[in-house]
Order: C-alpha cells, then structure tokens, then sequence
C-alpha cells in the first residue's frame, strides 16, 4: 500500500467515526514560549485541554507534521545511526475534546488496524499504564478491560511512567498511555525470542506505532496531580512507522516515503545505498534531514544563529557534514532533493510545492556557506596539528573550533585520527559541558500554578476599539527566571492590550486601582489562546475592579508601522512583481523591519520607486476598511493575502487600505494619513532568495530628517559654506585622493631605500643567511620587505621589529628549504612576543606578532640574536 494511500484510508476511517478532518498546523510554533517547534498531533489543540478556549468541534482527525529535535523530545544524534528515528516524521492522530473515550478509542484503533489494514492481530502487542506509588495512581484496570476484548491477556503488557504516562510538560494536562507495538520480524526470529521480551527495548523490528493517551488530571507546579472536569483523548501514530508495516519491508527507509529520495541520493552522489555502514548512515541522515529543514523553510523558518532558526540550520549542517565526510560531496547538492521532496508530498502539504524554489535557494546557500566554514575549519585545524609539540591536541583548542567556527567534533576527531594525532577527549567534554551549564543557568526558569480568582469562559479582546477599560483579574502566577527575575503574569475578563503576534510588539501601559495605585504592564503576549498581562509586582488588592490604560502613544506608533507594512508588501509586489511574499515582519513602535522573497537585491531605482508608491497611499488618506469574523474562504476569494507558515481560524479578520487587503490581526491606523510619512532606512540579504526592508514612519521621519538637517548644516560649516556641498565633498575627496597616491609612493620609496639597507645587513652564519633589524615600516610593508629580500637569497632567516602608531610589530621570515622544528617562525614570535606583551603566530615559514609593549622591542631583538 503507497503511503498516500495509507494515509487518506486513516483520514477516511475517522471521518467516518464522525471526526472532522482538519489540516497539519504549520511545524513552526508561535504563542507558546514552551515549544520551538510542532513536536507531537496534539499540539495545535492544546488551548483546549487547557481549558483556555472551548472547540468548536469536540471529535477532530489529521495527519500533522513533526519535529522532534528540541528539549524533552530530541531525537536528533539518533537519526540515521538506526532505521526507524526521525527529525520530521508524520503524526495520524484523532482526538476527543471532553467527548468519546478509553472505550472508543481502543475499539477504533483495534478496528483500523486489523480490518482495515487487516494486520496480523497475532503480531501486535498492546501496553497499559502499571501504575505510579509517587503520584498514587493505580494500575489503568478500565483500559485493561477493554482490551482483553480484543487481546489475549499474554499480549497486555505493563508499562512504567517513562513509557505509559504522557505529560504535556512538567505542568499541564497528563494521563495514562497505551500503547500498540508491531513485531514484523520473521517467524525464525520469533521463534528465538518471545516479542513481549523486545517491547519498548529500541528494539527495530519490534517499535510502537500508536499511542492512545487518556487525558485526565493536571500537573501543578509542586508536583501533585488533580483530576480535570474533562477527560480527552490524544492519539498519535508514526506515519512511517506505520508504512513500514504495510509494505513489509523492515525500515522506515525501504518505504516508499524515502525511496525516491534516497534514489535521488545514490544518482547525485554515486554512492549506493545498502552496501556499507558509514555511507547508509550518511544517506538516511541526509534522506531524513531535507526533509525537516524543507518544511521548516516552507513554513516560514529560516536558518539563522538563534531559537528555532538555529536549530534548523544545526540539522541542515549535519546533513552536510554527512554528506562532505562519507560522500565526498565537496559542493552543495542537497538542495537538489527538494524538488522530489515536493513532487513526492506536494498532494498532502502544498506548502512545499508552493515554496519549492525558496526552499532551494535557501538550502542552496546554507551549503556553500557551511562549505567554506569546513574549509576555513580544515585549514584552522591544520595549523593547530602543525603547531603541537605532541601527538595530543588540546581539547581547549579543539571546542575553540567547534564553538566559535561551528567545525563538527566528530569530523575534527576523524582528520586527526587519519594524521595520527589524538583529541584530549575529557578537557574537550569538561568545556563543552561548562558552556551547557551556562546555557542552563540562563535559561533557567520557574512557573508557579495558576492562582484562579474567578471563573471566566472567556477572555475578550476590545483593543481594536478601545484603549482604555474597567477590567478585572480572572487569575495569576508567577515566574521567575535568572534573566528576567521575579515577574508576574496576570489574565482578565477582558482587555484593551494587544498581546504580541504577527510580528507586532505587545502593548504597555498600567492598571490603576480605585485607591489611585499603579501597576505597570511592560509587555503583553499571547499564550496557548490566552493574553498574558506582565508586570513587576502584584496590585495590592487583588480583587478590585481596575482602570486598564494602554500605553496610547506606543500604540500609534506601532499601528502606524503595521499598517507600512502592508502597504510595502503591496508596493513591492507592485514594483518588483507579484511573486513578493511577506516572509516575516517586525513591527515596534520605532521603526519597522518586513521580509520578503525575491531573487535579486533590489536595486536604488527600485528602492525609490517602492518608497514613492507607500507615500503615495499615504498622501491618497485611504480610510481603513476592515472586516471581522468573516469566514476565511470568503476573505481569500475577495483577493485577501494570506501568509504561508500561519495558522487561521475558520473566521479572520480583513484588513484593507485601498488596494491592499490581508488577513490580519494587528492594530492599524484609521487612515494612511496618519503615517505623514514614509522612509526606508537599509535593504539587505537575510537569506538566498530572502531579502530584508527596515523603515520608519511618522514621528520617526521627522526625528530622522531633522538630524540630516542638522548634520548637513555641521558640514556646510565645516566646508565654509559652499554654494554646492556635493562639488565640495567631491573636490575633497579628489585631492584626498592624489595626497593617498603620494604617500603611497612616498612609502614605496622609503621601503626600497630601507631594502637597500638591510641587504648590506645579511650575513651568512653556518653557511644560513640572518637578518635581525628594527624598521620605521608598518605590518604590511614589513611582509613586502621580507618577501622580496626572501627572494633574492637563498637560506634567510629574517626577523624584522617595528614601533608603528604606539605598538610593537615583529615579522619573522624563514627560506622554505630550511624550516624545521628549531627554524619555525610561528614558534620564534611565539618566543619573542613575550618581551613586546603580545602574541601572534602564523605558518612555520612566515609569522607575525603584536604587542603594547614598544619599549620591549631592544630586548626582543636581542633575545632574537640569542635564539638564532
């Protein structure tokens, strides 16, 4: 059965259970500080196990993209070393929201597996929960019972807290867990050994492909559990897991989900699949690994230094360094992949079809970038095994180039190896294993449980119509972290705040208490559907009914930018072509950052033409035109932009200025006129196919022009006023110019008259010409120097000392033919830089050094003559 198949038969099969099918949430998360990414089906729905929104629909099926490369569920180092973990995998899953449950939901999934895929009931086993003494939860006796409907007692295995109690988090919804595995080894291999023996033991023929879980209590902050007023149900099956089974075949990779990539592999790299180790591995990683990256790109995350993006570009140079170590793949080829990727899963998520060529040209110059970080390392590395006095290299040295230059540990452990070096393996874990412990500290933080006041169905946000209301606090907690220290998070009954998304900054302002206290809120977010409040300290009564004020000038300015967004999004797909897609934004109150995909840099003429059309819009005073709840498909066919990477309700909110309309749920401006202006600050790259505009609006224009006059009055005076500055910058930098080009000679001639001077200095000593002389030259007319007095004299040895702009300069120069382990120039400034307070280094022919200490040079020459 192909994948697809499989697939649309799960979707099938709850829908006709009554289940709504819905689609995969994008694999990038936002308003939920707790995750980076989309790791597990029931994570689109957790506002509802929270209890912060009621569904719509209570009974909900869909085959949803993951990634588990982060925190808890981190999978990463084991991909590709065994057949069946991944970064991206699918989840089929089917949820119940306070409706159906253990009953339903053991039949269904009994019912799917063995009569409608009709596998071998005799090769599955099934795991209950045993029981917890800690958190005084009895052995799952309901769901044993329901099972021996199906499974003889011999199959019903009992499973301990690691395997059979899922938590969402260390506080949160949890409950029991039951599990189904599949034994698809042969009858031999069962014969030998029982496959109850080899359930949950990471065992690759026999693995877990369900997992039923009985959503029931809550995790508070101290560890207790309570009963929720609602029981759910969360399930997750391994989609490749699963195909694996029904193509019997004995490894997620042999199914018709890798094939096809990995055949695109073999052709590009000319290596072959199955035939050894090292190369398998390489190749699943790399089969595995396009995929993750391709749908994070696809959903609106690019690789960058930080958070999810760093993650992202971390998998994607593990796939290179595979690909580079034991394909010998020397030039970017995996962005190739993509274009089976998308043919392969285009039908399920369209995404990737439709962000195909932003995928490639994004993986494209991810590679050649980590390409030259390999060959700056290779180069680096070189050095350091050159440069040792043992056959074991520090593992100082060694972090140092996986910290600051991102050079791989296990590929620096392999070229020593092939060079007959070895790694100092515990200082390199003891500095590796200091920077995880500074990390932790940092992000060390403690969430309290929520303090409930009052029962509210549900928070209301006005703050499109007002900035300004009585409120009350529906509950609280607190959170304390090493970066932040104490801070309080408090939620109303309604609110005025607009709490951060969609790129724009969360409000502030302040509560005021009826006795005329004040609180401030230095920032709003929104979290699993709720708007977070933040502040400092606690109102002093607690249960008063308080005046919520938001910050209105901060709220202008951010609006004002909001709203330039949307008009520079029309204004370069106007320009530039209607292939521009908003591919990020920042909004604050201060200026405005948007990016877009666009193959090219955009050049001054297009840059003026862009800015000319967003004041245009502005000087036509466009009324804004907004519509709310309005079902999404009638907001797309009246010509809405929706973005890639976003998750929208069935009902979202328009908003129109002209000829630009998007779904949106920021804060904008009642008529472009209130922007007064509009002014691109930079353009610049961010990416292969990801260009960056920043911008200011409004007050900021006018802060921004007055300073230009300003500093253009600071130059008419300097220039005496001319008549025409530009004439005058341009006669300045014209006679600035022709003094270089004298200088230049000048300090040409000086460099010959100092050559002819040292060349009457060179003696011969034990048949090796030397050379030891302090100069009035800089760095760079030092190396000149040696290099052409190197040319003309064979066996010389030149060590050159300079006093230039208050600092010690050393140059030592060694003839090719006679370096050796005593005639090295990197070891000799090394030594020498000790009397200047300085250090340097270089090749073993030719090294420079530096230092504070000019007064130190005597003594350095002398030692100098001393060594030679």
């Amino acid at each position: 059965m192909k994948s697809q198949q499989l697939r649309d038969k799960f979707l099938n099969f709850f829908a006709s259970k009554s289940h709504q099918i819905v689609p995969s949430a994008p694999i990038v998360l936002k308003d939920d500080p707790s995750l980076m990414f989309t790791n597990a089906g029931m994570n689109q729905f957790k506002e509802y196990f929270l209890g912060n929104s009621k569904p719509k629909i209570t009974k909900i099926t869909d085959s949803q993209k993951c990634l588990r490369v982060s925190g808890k569920h981190n999978d990463l180092e084991e991909v590709g070393k065994d057949t069946y973990h991944h970064t991206m995998f699918e989840m089929l899953g089917n949820w119940s929201i306070g409706d159906y449950f253990k009953n339903e939901a053991i039949s269904w999934a009994w019912e799917f597996l063995t009569e409608v895929l009709q596998i071998d009931k005799n090769s599955l086993y099934v795991t209950i929960f045993e029981g917890d003494k800690v958190d005084g939860i009895a052995k799952d006796t309901e769901a044993f019972e329901i099972w021996k409907q199906f499974v003889p007692e011999n199959r019903i295995l009992l499973g301990n807290k690691k395997d059979n109690f899922w938590e969402m988090g260390d506080q949160g919804p949890c409950g029991p867990a039951s599990e189904i595995h599949v034994d698809i080894r042969t009858d031999a291999e069962k014969a030998k050994k029982p496959g109850h023996e080899l359930v949950n033991q990471d065992h690759p023929q026999v693995v877990e492909i369900w997992n039923l879980v009985f959503i029931q209590f809550n995790r508070l902050a101290n560890g207790k559990l309570v009963e929720l007023p609602a029981k759910h149900i969360d399930t997750g099956m391994g989609f490749e897991r699963l195909a694996m089974v029904m193509q019997g075949v004995q490894s997620n990779y042999d199914t018709d989900v890798f094939t096809l990539i990995i055949s695109e592999i073999e052709t590009i790299t000319g290596f072959s699949y199955s035939k050894t180790e090292d190369v398998d591995i390489a190749i699943r990683v790399i089969a595995d690994h396009v995929r993750a990256v391709a749908f994070a790109i696809a959903d609106g995350q690019l690789p960058s230094n930080n958070g999810a993006g760093y993650v992202i570009r971390r998998i994607l140079r593990r796939a290179i360094r595979y690909g580079f170590t034991f394909l010998k793949m020397k030039e970017a080829f995996i962005f190739k992949l993509v274009d089976v990727l998308s043919k392969q899963m285009g039908k399920a998520f369209p995404e990737i079809t439709k962000q195909k060529q932003l995928c490639q040209n994004v993986i494209r110059e991810e590679e050649h970038s980590f390409l030259r970080t390999l060959d700056q390392g290779l180069t680096l590395l070189d050095q350091i095994m050159q440069q040792s006095a043992t056959k074991t290299i520090s593992g100082k040295k060694v972090f140092e180039l996986y910290d600051t230059f991102g050079f791989p540990i296990d590929l620096t452990a392999l070229i020593l190896e092939e060079n007959g070096f070895t790694l100092n393996q515990d200082e390199f874990n003891a500095e590796l294993e200091q920077q995880k412990s500074r990390s932790r500290k940092a992000a060390e933080t403690s969430t309290e449980d929520w303090v409930v006041l009052r029962e509210d169905d549900k928070e209301e946000f006005i703050g499109y119509d007002y900035l300004e209301t009585s409120v009350k606090i529906v509950k609280y907690r607190k959170v304390t972290s090493k970066k932040n220290g104490a801070l309080f998070q408090l939620v109303f009954n309604l609110t005025p705040f607009y709490p951060e998304g969609g790129g724009q900054v969360g409000d502030k302002g302040y509560l005021e208490s009826p006795s005329g206290d004040i609180t401030y809120i230095i920032d709003t977010k929104k979290e699993n559907n709720l708007i977070i409040h933040i502040t400092k300290s606690l109102p002093k009564n607690i249960n008063a009914t308080f005046n919520a004020v938001v910050d209105a000038n901060q709220r202008q300015c951010a609006a004002a930018n909001h709203t330039a967004t949307h008009l520079l999004h029309q204004a370069l797909r106007h320009v530039l072509g209607t292939h521009v897609e908003q591919k990020g934004s920042m909004v604050h109150s201060g200026s405005l950052r948007f990016d877009f995909s666009h193959f090219s840099k955009v050049t001054s003429d297009e840059l003026v033409k862009v800015e000319a059309f967003v004041n245009a819009r502005i000087q036509e005073q466009l009324n804004l035109v907004e519509k709310r709840n309005i079902p999404y498909d009638q907001a797309i066919n009246e010509g809405a932009i929706a973005l890639f990477g976003e998750k929208y309700d069935d009902t979202v909110r328009t908003i129109q200025f002209g000829q630009s309309t998007e779904l949106c749920g920021g804060t904008h401006v009642k008529n472009t006129s209130e922007l007064w202006s509009f002014k691109i600050t930079s353009e610049s790259s961010v990416a292969s196919g990801i260009r960056r505009i920043e911008a200011i609006t409004a007050e900021a224009v006018k802060s921004y022009l007055d300073d230009k006059a300003q500093k253009l009055a600071q130059i008419e005076a300097l220039l005496n006023q001319p008549k025409d500055v530009s004439k005058a910058i341009d006669k300045l930098l014209s006679e600035s110019a022709q003094l270089q080009k004298e200088n230049e000679q000048l300090k040409a001639e000086k460099a010959k008259y100092i050559k002819s001077e040292l060349k009457s200095q060179i003696k011969p000593i034990n048949g090796i010409n030397r050379l030891i002389a302090q100069v009035d030259l800089d760095a760079g007319s030092m190396k000149d120097l040696a290099f052409q007095l190197g040319g003309e004299f064979d066996d010389l040895v030149i060590i050159l000392a300079s006093k230039y702009n208050n600092k010690a300069l050393l140059t030592c120069y060694i003839s090719k033919s006679i370096v050796s382990e005593e005639l090295n120039a990197g070891k000799i400034v090394r030594e020498l830089g000790k009397y200047i307070q300085g250090g340097g280094g270089g090749q073993a022919f030719f090294a420079t050094a530096g230092g504070k200490k000019p007064e130190g040079i005597p003594d350095a020459l002398e030692a100098a003559q001393t060594l030679l």
